[in-house]
């Protein structure tokens, strides 16, 4: 009977309403209301945005690699923030979009498994979100959307860049700031000298993501990467004119290095970046201080030569959207 009687209340109270947040909760906008989202302490709530790209990784790995891994630092993110008193976290549904597959650099544009958008229409999307969080009040907005094109990091920045000015408040694209993954490898002791050899600039699908992947989602993961041949390169040159060959599958370095216990190590390492990052700038930390990956990757020339294509692609894609408007009487 005491049993009955405690679930008949606890259903009264649901039936009755959202009341307010307590300290240390997770809510997930896409499951509440009107109500219980104005109950929100704007100022001590912070908003976090999950993303992830829809990008070819090849044969052995899903297109929503990105996303599986950016939906599980997420949930660390979210968990480190409510643990501190008073601090509450809302969750957004993932962002599936994002620009710059991995297969641009060898300036394939069409390649099963990416289904990127121009880096406009994805900075137009977030700046579209910041108003919409801005205008209601919020001023602590975290993207957590890792991928590796500086197009990509660069229109994220410039939407958090939006929000700061306009509002006042931080919309901070975490993984857009050093350190980025790819310091998962040296000095972190995980392969063997041969191994990092054969492994090269391990910068997509290769090891240490495949290695994330068998940690965090196993089951979407094809066995036959055991037996896969590596691409390997120690230059930016060197992997386009690898993505550039007919033979290219969609990866660089080599797979078969891959285990889920190195993507523990990698993954962990990560998580913990991220956390310590998040937290520093919840405490003051100005992140235009710290330096951005899209700066940084642009200033490379072989990076540069990859966004120039992947620009010239999407300047080509607009004008074809803008002429069958043009024809149709639409703006």
């Amino acid at each position: 009977m005491k049993n009955l009687l405690s679930n008949a209340s606890l259903l009264v109270l649901v039936v009755i309403g959202f009341q307010v947040p307590a300290n240390g909760q997770i809510y997930h906008v896409a499951e509440m209301n009107t109500k219980q989202i104005q109950l929100l302490d704007k100022q001590k709530t912070v908003v976090i945005l999950p993303g992830g790209v829809l990008e070819q990784h090849g044969p052995f790995m899903p297109s929503f690699s990105d996303g599986y891994l950016n939906e599980r630092l997420s949930r660390d993110v979210a968990d480190a923030i409510v643990a501190r008193p008073g601090w509450t976290v809302l969750m957004f549904p993932t962002i599936p979009l994002g620009t710059g597959g991995a297969n641009e650099i060898g300036y394939k544009n069409i390649f099963s498994g990416s289904y990127g958008i121009r880096a406009s229409t994805l900075r137009a999307v977030f700046m579209d979100l910041a108003t919409q969080l801005g205008d209601q009040g919020f001023r602590h907005v975290f993207i957590i959307h890792g991928h590796g094109s500086p197009l990509h990091n660069q229109a994220l920045d410039q939407a958090g860049d939006y929000f700061r000015d306009i509002y006042g408040g931080r919309m901070v694209n975490l993984d857009g700031l050093e350190p980025k993954p790819t310091a998962d490898l040296p000095p972190f002791p995980i392969l063997t000298d041969a191994e990092l050899a054969e492994n090269g600039l391990d910068i997509h699908a290769g090891m240490s993501e495949l290695s994330r992947l068998l940690y965090i989602t196993p089951h979407l993961v094809e066995n036959s990467y055991k037996t896969a041949r590596p691409f390997s390169a120690q230059s930016m040159k060197e992997l386009i004119d690898i993505a550039k060959g007919d033979s290219w599958l969609g990866y660089f370095g080599s797979p078969r290095l891959a285990t889920a216990a190195k993507g523990s190590q990698i993954y962990r390492r990560r998580s913990a970046q991220l956390i310590n990052l998040t937290l520093k700038i919840l405490d003051g930390l100005d992140d235009r201080t710290v330096a951005r990956y899209a700066d940084e990757a642009l200033a490379d020339a072989g990076e540069f030569e990859v966004s120039k294509g992947s620009i010239t692609r999407d300047e080509e894609i607009r004008k074809k959207q803008t002429e069958w408007l043009r024809k149709r009487g639409l703006k």
